[in-house]
């Protein structure tokens, strides 16, 4: 029997999706200062009642958009157990109030910025960064550069979360899934060669310094 091979993980911000919505066609500038309004409503907005309906407005801005409600749960599992654990611990500490506004809060940051990652392609969010980090070029730091590590981590953190994904296959096709150094070496051992590899093409380019 073939075993059906899964598609990589992308993260809980997922990809661009193409689109015509008006979340697609809106500015990127109007999507970063909307993200950043949501952002100071979720910390100095409180109560359960708040932090429920800003998860509503993320969750309509996601519909807004079209966004695969499949992919969109899919990436968002790893961020549901985090705020299942936060969850259990502040209902346990101070009550399930408490406990439903943090939970809330988590997942409407996570899906509002997904909703902004899937509508602006990558290159235009980068070219926005650049854009805004334009006066540090006055303290010694290059727009330029910081923008390049922007994008090198947000195409790293998958390729690192699918490379773990291998290590753990291939160990469980040996029997040794159980095993913590068939899972850890080998994935420590790619992840420096990829990381090594990713330097010397920096620095061939003349980035590296």
């Amino acid at each position: 029997m073939t075993r059906r091979r899964r598609p990589p993980w992308t993260g809980p911000l997922g990809l661009y999706r193409h689109g015509t919505t008006p979340l697609h066609r809106a500015p990127i500038g109007a999507k970063l200062a909307g993200l950043l309004l949501l952002g100071v409503a979720v910390v100095l907005v409180r109560g359960t009642t708040s932090a429920v309906v800003l998860l509503g407005l993320a969750v309509g801005a996601a519909v807004l958009a079209r966004v695969p409600a499949r992919a969109t749960l899919v990436g968002l599992l790893p961020v549901l157990v985090t705020a299942s654990g936060l969850g259990a611990y502040q209902w346990w500490q101070r009550g399930p109030a408490t406990a439903i506004e943090v939970c809330a809060d988590l997942i409407t940051l996570v899906v509002a910025a997904g909703v902004v990652t899937a509508t602006t392609p990558a290159d235009r969010m980068l070219d926005a960064l650049e854009r805004a980090a334009g006066p540090l070029r006055h303290v010694g730091l290059r727009p330029e550069i910081l923008a390049l590590s922007v994008a090198l981590m947000l195409r790293t953190i998958p390729a690192l979360v699918q490379t773990a994904g291998e290590v753990r296959d291939a160990a469980r096709a040996r029997g040794l899934e159980r095993d913590p150094r068939a899972l850890l070496v080998p994935a420590a051992i790619r992840t420096v060669a990829r990381a090594r590899a990713t330097g010397d093409a920096l620095a061939a380019r003349g980035l590296g310094e």
